[in-house]
């Protein structure tokens, strides 16, 4: 009897806790659900009825955190888009959704047709990026200029970049540092390489030719660490603290600001002496001399904030799609195939005299441009950009009120079945034909604001894998390694392989 009274004794306490536990849960998520119709009430109580009426569904989450965890759960753990899938489940397909990122009340935009009415509308909507990283790229820089001044550096930079001259330019110092680079890689005492770095430097070599030619060996190291930094904290949360991410982007920041003002300062007192540079303008000289129909020159902060965007953008996206074209080209023979048989039909057709690619060349590319989409289209180096309302603005019939930012998920748009079927195939066929629906295809982004660079960054892109595809081959150590997403895909061990040469007439 006394066995039987201490089971039962125990049989109740076991009981007593299950009902502990599951009041206790019961009671998380009351509070959770309080707290978060409670935040979701203090932002959007002073729209008034008739405007809160109008907002597109979603939910604001914890107050200063918003959705914030749920982004970086799901980028961290290897699967991006079910942060946007769980909107679309929650609330259905309406293209358009409110939450709370970043410390401001935001809609997210993601589908086509969203997307390009914000990005074809420049009077309704102005940029509007988080303030940290305005901080980390520079307030004078094209992620924070008024639309004027961004259309008169625009103006000023787009041509030297992305002009025929200047492709012409550019081409020959492109294709010779390519064939050095993969020379390089692939002698016997390199052995294996971190594929994804060497081609960031190899990039970065490239970019900074065009803006600063004549940087020191020095100089180039000092910048290239500090842009790994500064990425870093792109995308972290801003937590101005040692051991985060955004102190060091921070610190990293202060670094390329002295760097390249220690070169600006170079230049002004050598041109205040009278001494020429040799050579060539490059992007540097022209911001300097720039002058607008006032007579008004470029301050000092404003080309170094001007530099820190154009550099930092014209090496870490070449390198991470040449990276992963790569890798995609060999994970698909039948492709690789089809795209070194364009290359070799290319190299049959120049003539002997000619020395290295030509524009015209390039031109030919035209089954390697579809690979070169697609790979953009697949990695999405560019998964989000960001626009602020200037007034209230219905997009897909929802309000989009004065004040309130957006954020445009171009990766959403790319990986959409309904947009693209298969989307997580990679099938650079998909290209063939009409040119996409102007917002169904946005790795450049899209309107007054595209980015100044795509010509130059395809291009860059075009070469390397020409001459891949012509005499080398990849073999990667981990080729099943995880990738990580923030702040741009890539596999943790960054593309450890061996290089090797297969042919000698290339």
């Amino acid at each position: 009897m006394v066995m039987e009274g201490m089971g039962m004794a125990a049989a109740w306490a076991a009981g007593d806790l299950w009902v502990l536990a599951a009041a206790v849960v019961a009671g998380v998520v009351l509070v959770d659900a309080v707290v978060r119709r409670a935040h979701d009430w203090v932002r959007v109580a002073a729209l008034g009825a008739e405007r809160r009426s109008r907002l597109p569904p979603g939910e604001m989450g914890w107050p200063m955190v918003g959705s914030m965890w749920a982004f970086l759960r799901a980028f961290k753990s290897g699967n991006p888009d079910a942060f946007i899938a769980s909107f679309i489940r929650r609330f259905g397909r309406t293209g358009v959704y409110r939450t709370f990122m970043f410390s401001s009340p935001t809609i997210l935009a993601v589908t086509p047709e969203a997307c390009k009415q914000v990005l074809m509308d420049d009077e309704g909507f102005v940029t509007g990026w988080p303030k940290a990283t305005v901080t980390l790229i520079g307030p004078k820089s094209f992620v924070n200029m008024s639309y004027d001044d961004h259309r008169r550096i625009r103006k000023l930079t787009a041509a030297p970049i992305n002009g025929f001259d200047a492709l012409t330019t550019y081409l020959s110092f492109i294709d010779q540092t390519v064939v050095a680079s993969l020379r390089r890689w692939s002698s016997p005492e390199s052995g294996q390489v971190e594929f994804l770095t060497e081609l960031r430097r190899m990039t970065f070599k490239i970019i900074v030719q065009i803006f600063m030619s004549g940087a020191d060996d020095a100089t180039m190291e000092a910048l290239e660490r500090s842009y790994t930094d500064l990425n870093y904290g792109m995308r972290a949360m801003a937590i101005n603290l040692p051991g985060f991410a955004y102190y060091r982007a921070l610190r990293a920041r202060r670094k390329l600001v002295s760097v390249l003002q220690g070169v600006l300062d170079g230049r002004r007192a050598a041109a205040a002496k009278g001494f020429k540079r040799s050579g060539a303008m490059d992007m540097m000289d022209r911001l300097i001399e720039a002058e607008d129909e006032r007579g008004r020159r470029l301050a000092d902060d404003e080309i170094v904030d001007v530099l820190i965007m154009y550099l930092n953008a014209g090496h870490e996206s070449s390198g991470h799609i040449t990276m992963w074209a790569t890798v995609f080209l060999q994970e698909n023979p039948d492709i690789f195939a089809r795209a070194k048989a364009e290359q070799e039909e290319i190299m049959r057709s120049i003539p002997a005299t000619q020395n290295g690619l030509t524009l015209r060349d390039f031109k030919k590319m035209h089954f390697l441009s579809q690979v070169v989409d697609e790979t953009l289209r697949c990695v999405n180096i560019s998964f989000v950009s960001f626009r602020q309302a200037t007034r209230d603005i219905f997009v897909n019939g929802y309000l989009i009120p004065k004040g309130w930012k957006v954020q445009l998920w171009y990766r959403s748009v790319h990986m959409d079945d309904q947009v693209y079927p298969d989307p997580k195939m990679f099938n650079p066929s998909r290209w063939e034909g009409p040119p996409p629906k102007a917002g169904t295809f946005l790795p450049f982004g899209l309107g007054a604001r595209l980015c100044p660079g795509n010509d130059l960054a395809k291009l860059e892109i075009s070469v390397f894998l020409h001459h891949f595809l012509l005499g080398y081959k990849l073999k990667r150590a981990n080729p099943k390694c995880r990738v990580r997403y923030l702040p741009h895909p890539r596999p943790v061990d960054n593309c450890l392989a061996t290089i090797s040469k297969v042919s000698d007439e290339h």
